[in-house]
């Protein structure tokens, strides 16, 4: 495994991950599904919406991750009144030299937290879509490319609606995820209760570099897939497209994301091919938030996650 020369093995990368997740699991208590899922997100280049509560932890799980992967974190606090030079930075005029320079925004950085990124207005919202897509952001004609790697993590929550802005479906489209992050469970609570009476507090250890992970990355796009897979992701998003009870079906994006997802995931676990149920089990954050009900089904209590079930049910899985 070397850093510099950029050779990173699939045995390496997932031995990578379970250190780093061993270390985010010194702060962070559950919630080890979640983190493997934005690990899969980040090897894939992509980025992950969070959804939850006030209080379950997504901001010091984003943190911790960060930290781990030994990573620049920066975390950008969405507010009504937040301008897009907030964000992505502006030029200044420095009267000893007579000059303009950049004064580079949060996210100039390796993962970037959107906190509450609904509570900003969609001209703010718009700030992020250059910087996902393109890893690049274009301030007064000039064009400054993004560290490597780049990933935002945003949260939102879900029950507060007064004073939010809900996220158009195309900047909803640009999120490889959306997981949502639930309550723990009673010994989780017990657990974090604990930890936080202790009189110590614990560090997470640097285990990769972002050169490291830029190297995962490369690693886990020669990840082999079968031709008979890619005819299930496309079975999959095309039901999405024809179901009576979907209004709006998964883009061709959602494909390509089902596909570079499952690659990753194959690596974190240990193999260069991908199978079917690395597909399946991603097809539910990839999903959820890329399908809209008709009207008549919401009003029927389907839930777009019984939808999906379905789906998964009536294409005939590879053999």
């Amino acid at each position: 495994m070397e850093e510099k020369g950029l050779e990173i093995s699939i045995r390496d990368i997932r031995s990578i991950v379970q250190k780093v997740l061993s270390e985010v699991g010194k702060v962070i208590v559950g919630k080890l599904d979640i983190l493997q899922n934005i690990f899969i997100a980040l090897l894939a280049d992509g980025h992950v919406l969070l959804e939850g509560v006030p209080g379950v932890a997504k901001t010091a799980m984003a943190k911790a991750f960060s930290d781990a992967l030994g990573c620049e974190f920066k975390r950008i606090q969405f507010t009504p009144d937040l301008l897009p030079a907030d964000i992505v930075g502006t030029n200044v005029y420095d009267q000893k030299s007579g000059r303009f320079y950049l004064r580079k925004g949060p996210i100039f950085a390796n993962i970037v937290l959107a906190d509450e990124i609904n509570r900003a207005p969609p001209k703010t919202q718009s700030a992020l879509l250059e910087c996902m897509q393109e890893r690049q952001v274009t301030i007064e004609g000039e064009t400054y490319y993004l560290p490597k790697p780049f990933m935002v993590l945003a949260t939102q929550n879900p029950i507060e609606l007064e004073g939010t802005y809900p996220l158009p479906e195309a900047q909803v489209d640009r999120f490889f995820f959306k997981l949502l992050v639930d309550y723990p469970n009673p010994e989780e609570e017990l657990e974090i209760l604990k930890r936080k009476n202790e009189p110590e507090e614990v560090t997470v250890e640097k285990i990769t570099s972002p050169q490291m992970v830029v190297a995962m990355q490369e690693a886990v796009r020669k990840v082999y897939v079968d031709e008979s897979l890619f005819e299930y992701i496309k079975n999959i998003v095309l039901k999405t497209r024809n179901h009576p009870q979907i209004l709006l079906g998964a883009s061709t994006r959602a494909s390509i994301v089902l596909l570079c997802a499952a690659k990753a995931r194959a690596a974190i676990l240990g193999r260069d091919f991908v199978i079917p149920d690395d597909i399946k089990s991603l097809v539910f954050p990839v999903l959820n938030h890329r399908i809209i009900l008709k009207p008549e089904a919401e009003l029927e209590g389907i839930s777009s996650d019984r939808i999906i079930n379905e789906i998964l049910e009536e294409v005939e899985v590879p053999v």
